[in-house]
């Protein structure tokens, strides 16, 4: 505990450290304030259908992903999902067309522009998201008398202005974290979302538990599991496997020749390279089956998707869920691990890995172990994802509890809590303070 608070202490004593944990603090508590702030026009009062819609399912997870603005009928009510969706777009275009290949290799200008390409994407969702949103309010179970205004015009425009301008706003305050505080600030504002969901979850689990349905031991059982699924976790998140490598001195005559006397370093690997990545790729994806099933309802397919891929503990969902998260940590680790760069960087650099000529056939062995290693990271990935439909299946969990058991939820808060402590570790020893990741002496310079 003493330790605990030394590190918090060097924390506040490190002015920029300091600025950017307040500025991240001060613009989360906007964005949740924002998440309370009802459509102008709509009765509170008649809002409970809608809330319970939303406490389950796949609007459940929708409702999480806005941090409840969803069931508020909120300015906030699309949260950052258009976001998320047109950044999709972007990358799997990025695959396809020349003019996005350029930008990736034009350094910070191109990658400048490409932003820009997925905020324009994402208000052209929005503009289509917002009317669909308000006209599903009824079909949600919000009653014609919650309208105010009406359904006509002057509800809709200026509400679709309001819901377009909410999740730019939301984009805004993302990325303004990102830049001027610590983390990811999309992730961010997607955990903050859910971890407002936690205390509720425990406290509707525990009442079912001690009212007959397993009693207090099954609540220890159920604690004791949870934080075992949380430690394989962060085991996912940080596995590494580190590849040698030498580096060579350059010789009189302009060569290199092997340093055998330099101590040897290591390129470190990740098992999950991509992070939450794809769970927050692959979710996003997952709420258009259920919707295109509920849209051609009259037909058997269009039923059967409506109720196969609006349960989201159901057996087709899963499988479904499992190999688009598979997919998507292949598609995220080939964009964001270029063993091309690295394998130039180390022949620049004269390092080499022993046995491995520099160059193609060093990339070509990056790229071969980047495979091997991500096959196993992204089936224990999606074996985590899908976990809650298993215990809710085998325990007779409550839902919303579940929910924290793996996939989504639990993924996203393990993966953006060790990003946001690891940038905050990098800070502490930059200034010679022992950090949260490490064990040692405080390190400060007189």
């Amino acid at each position: 505990m003493k330790k605990f608070f030394e590190i918090i202490t060097n924390i506040w004593k490190i002015e920029e450290l300091r600025t950017r944990i307040l500025m991240t603090l001060g613009l989360l508590l906007v964005y949740r304030f924002g998440a309370q702030v009802v459509l102008p026009g709509i009765d509170t009062s008649q809002l409970a259908a809608l809330v319970n819609r939303t406490d389950t399912g796949i609007l459940g997870i929708l409702n999480a992903f806005t941090g409840g603005a969803f069931a508020n009928a909120s300015v906030f009510a699309l949260g950052i999902m258009p976001y998320i969706s047109a950044s999709i777009v972007v990358q799997l275009m990025g695959i396809a067309i020349p003019y996005l290949q350029k930008l990736d290799k034009e350094g910070e200008s191109g990658r400048k522009t490409k932003n820009q390409i997925t905020r324009w994407l994402t208000i052209g969702i929005c503009i289509i998201q917002a009317p669909t949103y308000l006209y599903s309010l009824g079909a949600l179970g919000v009653p014609d008398s919650a309208f105010l205004l009406g359904k006509g015009l002057n509800f809709i425009v200026p509400s679709v202005i309001i819901l377009v301008t909410g999740c730019v706003f939301a984009m805004w305050l993302g990325e303004k974290i990102t830049d001027k505080g610590i983390g990811n600030g999309i992730s961010l504002l997607i955990m903050i979302g859910i971890l407002a969901k936690l205390p509720q979850s425990f406290v509707q689990e525990g009442a079912s538990r001690l009212n007959g349905n397993g009693g207090p031991m099954l609540i220890l059982v159920e604690l004791i599991l949870w934080f075992v699924v949380i430690l394989a976790s962060v085991l996912l998140v940080m596995a590494t496997r580190r590849i040698p490598v030498q580096y060579a001195r350059r010789t009189a005559s302009g060569g290199y020749e092997k340093n055998v006397m330099g101590s040897r370093q290591y390129i470190p690997l990740k098992l999950n390279a991509s992070g939450v990545m794809p769970i927050i790729f692959a979710q996003a994806i997952m709420f258009a089956p259920g919707l295109i099933g509920s849209y051609f309802n009259s037909s058997a397919l269009g039923q059967w998707m409506e109720v196969q891929f609006q349960d989201i503990f159901g057996l087709a969902y899963n499988i479904l869920f499992g190999l688009l998260i598979i997919i998507f940590t292949y598609f995220y680790t080939a964009i964001t691990v270029p063993t091309n760069k690295m394998a130039d960087d180390l022949k620049r650099s004269g390092g080499f890995i022993p046995g491995i000529r520099p160059g193609k056939e060093t990339a070509d062995f990056l790229d071969r172990i980047m495979s091997l290693i991500t096959l196993p990271g992204s089936v224990f990935l999606a074996i985590l994802a899908v976990l809650p439909a298993v215990v809710v299946k085998l325990m007779d969990m409550q839902a919303n509890w579940a929910l924290f058991y793996g996939g989504t939820s639990l993924l996203i808060m393990v993966g953006v809590a060790i990003d946001t402590v690891q940038q905050v570790n990098s800070y502490l020893l930059n200034h010679h303070y022992d950090g949260l990741m490490k064990t040692g002496k405080n390190r400060k310079v007189a």
